[in-house]
């Protein structure tokens, strides 16, 4: 699975972007999807994640509320709505797959296919 990371773009606080995630492959719709960030200087952390059919989603909770993950299987995209941006969200945003019987995790480390990035920057 290949998988290309687009969206992003700069926004002022309290904007929106909608951030795509293309997979190549007839087997994504098996997959589960995630989204990562990782910003200047610090660590990759996990953002959202969503199961193979779309029936179980998971966020962190600095984005709760604010950020919607969701996937169209026909069009092979998960996507990430991110609304109520604020100056903490700047990062790198990735999307990740993977495709074992585990179910959207956090957890990095499960992920075997990541895109290549967009830069999502937020400005106050």
């Amino acid at each position: 699975v290949q998988l290309q990371a687009s969206g992003g773009g700069l926004v002022q606080a309290g904007g929106s972007l909608r951030l795509s995630c293309a997979a190549s492959g007839r087997t994504f719709s098996s997959y589960d999807v995630a989204w990562f960030r990782q910003a200047p200087g610090k660590e990759r952390e996990f953002v959202a994640a969503i199961s193979w059919n779309g029936g179980s989603t998971v966020y962190t909770d600095s984005v709760k509320g604010r950020f919607t993950i969701s996937r169209d299987n026909a069009k092979n995209t998960v996507y990430l709505q991110t609304n109520s941006l604020k100056p903490e969200d700047t990062a790198v945003y990735y999307c990740a797959a993977h495709g074992r019987v585990w179910g959207p995790s956090s957890d990095e480390g499960l992920y075997d296919y990541w895109g290549q990035g967009t830069q999502v920057t937020v400005s106050s």
